[in-house]
């Protein structure tokens, strides 16, 4: 007590070797670090100890923390050792049985010795039938309360554990938390000893990211909430605890030095992981799907992230196509109609979710061929990555719905009159811009793809869309997109409103009626900005009146 903390970790490990012991980094629990931190909030320390040995005499160590002490005779005469603590005033909240009860649970919970805490001025009096405490009665005897499991869940056996074990355990370390989606249970003493439990956790989109899910033990003494050497960072999401002898800690067990064994460590956890995820997937594909909503964000990122983690996933990577069901990607290239395989080849058809024009999806569902549905956080970057990392003989290259849309059905020759349309709404639509800055915000064409329904719909160039998505998520500012209006004129409202134009005397109804061409295709794609819906609704009056009064 005496010299260790005030020697170097070299030096203790020396003196150990010298002494007969292995000399190994197992120090937790030796080097005295831990009992010199009680001067963090002590002012004075007093250890009253008794040897086992025959003829011991008890004996009293009394420091306040500087390098000098006293020796004295006990008046001790049981076998064992007492430490007191005389807290500092800065520190008498832990003078309060809840807030020392808190710390021990928080930091001894897993300690493979049991832990007891009294408070010996508390009365504790039987409870009456309202569940109040009957102050009158005797008091009972106080007794210590056990505040550890000296016994964790990791270290059982899984094939004895039920699901309500798993659960149990997870709500004890996350009492705020909803149920957990799933679980992996970590055993292996061979070429490294590791055991734990990892939680798949329902994630909740309020909550800020916390990157002290998961608990680091060794040999149960807790030694850490951050464990970035040991879990990729594609799962931190995840919760739980993980106990191994093998990872290499410094003296304050704050950090994690460098060693062989923590990266191979991280490479069995990452392969855990994966084949539980692989085994979910075919033994019980229908949970698998119930939990991709909460999961299937960081299991794209981990494929971005990790090749051998892709390597093992990819192939279980779900969307939901255009009837809502999940499918794979090689399911989704099943699902192509042999009448159009040859024209989708390797593409993967995608529906970004708020942003896409459903009547597209829909024209395409016609035909028996399905869309993946995408969204904005994690898909750029998977399908970039996907494309980019071919695996197997089949490669894969995703486009939007809008961009293929016409490619999938093919397009007839343009008339004259399909050229006298496109300049109609390009003299409109151009000339009355609503942002003057940008009076070519988009460009007009004239297609008449075959079994299209929609009088319009905007279109996008494919890199065009993907760079201003990594620009915007990169911080910067959003990169401009130029659009394309595509112009159906084999549409009825396409061919009214130039027909009505061709005869004459109602320019302004023309004009109103190409607006709302547009207003419409953008409604079906992004939306309408807050100024564009107000314009939007005056201008729907205004052209609803004189349809009315144009049909009396």
């Amino acid at each position: 007590i005496a010299q260790l903390a005030f020697s170097g970790a070299e030096e203790f490990i020396g003196k150990m070797k010298e002494a007969g012991g292995s000399g190994d980094n197992d120090i937790i629990g030796k080097f005295g670090l831990g009992f010199y931190s009680s001067f963090m909030v002590a002012e004075r320390v007093i250890l009253d100890t008794l040897s086992m040995e025959p003829n011991a005499k008890a004996v009293r160590w009394v420091c306040d923390g500087n390098p000098e002490y006293t020796f004295a005779d006990s008046e001790r005469t049981e076998i064992g050792t007492t430490v007191t603590l005389i807290i500092n005033e800065e520190n008498t909240e832990f003078l309060d049985s809840y807030k020392l009860s808190s710390t021990l649970k928080k930091f001894c919970d897993f300690m493979p010795c049991k832990i007891s805490l009294l408070d010996e001025e508390r009365k504790v009096y039987p409870y009456k039938d309202d569940g109040t405490e009957d102050k009158s009665a005797a008091p009972l005897p106080n007794l210590p309360e056990i505040i550890n499991e000296t016994v964790p869940l990791w270290k059982k056996d899984p094939k004895e554990l039920k699901d309500e074990d798993y659960t149990k355990f997870y709500q004890n370390l996350y009492p705020m938390e909803p149920a957990p989606l799933f679980w992996i249970h970590l055993k292996i003493d061979h070429p490294f000893t590791l055991e734990g439990i990892l939680y798949f956790p329902k994630l909740n989109p309020n909550r800020p990211f916390n990157e002290s899910n998961i608990k680091l033990y060794c040999k149960q003494v807790y030694v850490s909430d951050s464990v970035k050497n040991i879990i990729p960072e594609f799962l931190g999401l995840l919760k739980g605890c993980i106990d191994s002898s093998d990872i290499p800690l410094n003296v304050s067990r704050s950090s994690l030095q460098g060693d062989p064994n923590v990266k191979k460590i991280s490479n069995y956890v990452v392969k855990k992981v994966a084949e539980s995820l692989k085994k979910l997937f075919k033994s019980d594909r229908a949970k698998f799907e119930s939990i991709w909503e909460d999961s299937g964000l960081f299991i794209k990122y981990g494929c971005v992230s990790d090749n051998r983690f892709d390597e093992q996933i990819r192939d279980h990577i779900i969307f939901k196509n255009s009837e809502g069901k999940y499918v794979t990607l090689p399911e989704y290239r099943e699902s192509i109609p042999e009448t159009y395989k040859t024209k989708v080849g390797d593409k993967v058809i995608y529906f970004e979710k708020g942003k896409s024009d459903p009547a597209l999806r829909s024209q395409l569902l016609s035909e028996k061929i399905h869309t993946v549905e995408t969204e904005d956080h994690i898909d750029p970057h998977f399908m970039q990555h996907v494309e980019s990392h071919k695996m197997g003989d089949h490669p894969y290259k995703f486009a939007s719905v809008d961009a293929e849309f016409a490619n999938i059905f093919g397009t007839e020759a343009s008339t004259g009159d399909d050229m006298k349309i496109k300049d109609l709404f390009e003299s409109i639509l151009k000339e009355s811009s609503t942002d003057p800055k940008d009076p070519g915000r988009f460009e007009i064409v004239v297609e008449k793809v075959k079994n299209a329904l929609s009088p319009a719909y905007f279109r996008v160039d494919e890199q065009m869309k993907r760079f201003s998505k990594m620009t915007a998520q990169m911080g910067n500012n959003v990169f401009p997109l130029k659009k394309t209006l595509v112009i159906n004129p084999n549409n009825a409202l396409i061919q009214n409103a130039f027909k009505i134009h061709e005869k004459g005397g109602r320019p302004d109804l023309v004009k109103k009626l190409c607006h709302l061409v547009e207003d419409l295709a953008s409604i079906s794609s992004e939306g309408l900005k807050q100024e564009e819906r107000e314009i939007f609704v005056k201008r729907s009056q205004e052209l609803v009146q004189d349809l009315t009064s144009y049909a009396l």
